[in-house]
């Protein structure tokens, strides 16, 4: 593996092929089965809870993925890492296009989950590298990589509804499966783009990269913070289809809320990108949760068409960056060889957040008030964040 300190010869042409990584780790992985839980839920005579845990179950293996990442990122280097989570990760996406039993899918999720945090996680290191090789657009080319799961997003808009439609034309007994075997080759192509200019960011030098222990005390407000992000987003990124299906949408305005929702992902990075260079503590944690607990309740509260696609622009606007936030908090209070161990520490308590979330949201929507009370709850996980990343100061020794 080369370790160099040059920059790449095209930054923002590598920060985009970077930031498919994401796209695969999220947009692809774990976003799209929002679109296709409706379906699957009808076929296999699913409760919103049972729905609900297959997004816990991703969950819990991008836990356990979060926890064994850093050992494997030494052993084995950063790139590597990335592509080799995000090749298992277009396999496991393949293989759900061949099931269709419950227990199956959920040992799928759970290892899909696994490869996502390797992925993420060694992107986001590789980013933030290329963001230390321009400090001045820093923040952008962070917002940059995490923006690129709206590509995911918006990609699953498209296929999913084609696939299922071609799957009920041709007469398939589960429709539903065609979609997942689109999806995991979308994953392999974005994979194979992505290789050679992840490749030329390049490792840390050896004696930069030796791990530094993470003082989980000194950023334990954005951390539970970031955790209450997680309950709280997940469960309108699980459910929200399921609704807006329920109140009557269309489907041709389902997938344009869902695309709309993605391209806005992307665009975060350019809106975002000043505030996370400018802000060094949890500001920028605390505000982008505050406004996603905003829009997050509006589709609860109304089915009026232009009030839940502000909802969705505004999502989408906002989500990932939150997810970039807590790297650009890493960035700006901790050496490089640190880098590590924070963004682990952040995707950890991250993935416990996403596991809680979709069972207490799925829980509450099989209730006699059903998918906006799910909502509801959802909102209020992420005004709790927003109070408790406010109270993270930028450490001392970075100021």
């Amino acid at each position: 593996m080369p370790t160099h300190d040059h920059s790449p010869a095209h930054p923002l042409a590598t920060a985009l092929a970077l930031s498919l990584g994401a796209a695969v780790a999220l947009g692809l992985s774990r976003f799209s089965y929002g679109l296709l839980l409706p379906p699957m839920r009808a076929d296999l005579g699913w409760s919103y809870l049972l729905a609900g845990a297959m997004n816990t179950f991703n969950a819990l293996g991008y836990f356990v993925g979060a926890l064994a990442t850093p050992a494997l990122m030494r052993r084995l280097g950063v790139w590597r890492l990335l592509i080799i989570g995000s090749v298992l990760a277009s396999i496991f996406m393949l293989m759900s296009g061949l099931v269709s039993d419950t227990a199956t899918l959920f040992l799928q999720r759970v290892c899909a989950g696994v490869a996502s945090a390797f992925i993420f996680i060694a992107g986001g290191v590789l980013a933030a590298r290329l963001g230390s090789m321009h400090s001045q657009r820093a923040g952008f080319y962070i917002g940059l990589y995490y923006g690129g799961t709206g590509f995911g997003i918006a990609l699953s808009a498209l296929l999913v509804p084609a696939a299922l439609a071609s799957a009920q034309e041709h007469g398939a007994a589960h429709a539903w499966q065609w979609p997942w075997l689109a999806l995991g080759i979308a994953c392999l192509l974005a994979t194979a783009i992505m290789a050679l200019p992840a490749k030329a960011i390049g490792e840390a030098p050896r004696a930069v990269d030796t791990p530094r222990p993470f003082a989980w005390r000194d950023f334990a407000p954005s951390l539970a913070g970031y955790f209450m992000f997680g309950v709280g987003y997940i469960g309108y990124m699980t459910f929200v289809i399921a609704l807006l299906k329920q109140q009557g949408m269309s489907a041709t305005l389902i997938t344009v809320f869902y695309t709309l929702l993605g391209l806005a992902v992307v665009a975060s990075s350019r809106i975002w990108a000043r505030m996370l260079d400018r802000y060094k503590g949890g500001e920028s944690l605390a505000i982008l949760n505050g406004v996603l607990g905003a829009v997050t309740i509006l589709p609860a509260l109304t089915s009026f068409a232009p009030v839940v696609f502000l909802s969705g622009l505004v999502f989408g606007a906002v989500f990932l960056s939150v997810v970039a936030s807590t790297t650009a908090l890493v960035r700006h209070n901790l050496p490089q060889q640190s880098w590590t161990a924070g963004i682990s520490a952040y995707t950890t308590v991250f993935a416990l957040g996403q596991i809680a979330g979709p069972i207490v949201v799925g829980w509450v929507a099989d209730g006699p008030a059903g998918l906006e009370r799910g909502l509801i709850a959802s909102a209020i996980a992420l005004f709790i964040g927003a109070a408790l990343a406010a109270r993270q100061k930028a450490l001392a020794a970075a100021a």
